[in-house]
């Protein structure tokens, strides 16, 4: 079945690094465009950033864009994103979710990972 476990959160300090990691399984993951998405404490969870399969297109949220960067091993079945410049508001729990097609503008397939907790505080 569909799996994707999330790594790499913790805790860091305002205008530090941490890298996440999305290690995919029951599926091909270079077939698939496949995302991060944040939710903070009593907020909706938002999108982050997305990945082409099809043609590597990259896309961003204004607030992050600058400080992250998605990337994606298919060989490895497994994303990344990198993050820089972090700053309290980027504190939340962060999934990654793999849309139903190899575009960003398609649909949710529907499954996510459990999460990775990420908190930027001094």
């Amino acid at each position: 079945q569909v799996q994707l476990v999330e790594s790499g959160g913790g805790l860091v300090q305002p205008g530090g690094s941490m890298r996440l990691s999305c290690a995919v399984s029951g599926f091909t993951l270079g077939y698939f465009a496949i995302g991060w998405f944040r939710q903070a404490p009593g907020k909706e969870r938002e999108g982050v950033s997305c990945i082409s399969s099809r043609d590597g297109n990259t896309y961003y949220a204004d607030s992050v864009k600058g400080r992250f960067t998605i990337s994606r091993d298919n060989g490895k079945n497994t994303v990344y994103l990198q993050m820089n410049s972090l700053k309290p508001e980027d504190t939340a729990v962060y999934y990654c979710a793999p849309r139903r097609g190899p575009y960003c503008s398609d649909h949710s397939s529907g499954y996510w990972g459990q999460g990775t907790q990420v908190t930027v505080s001094s």
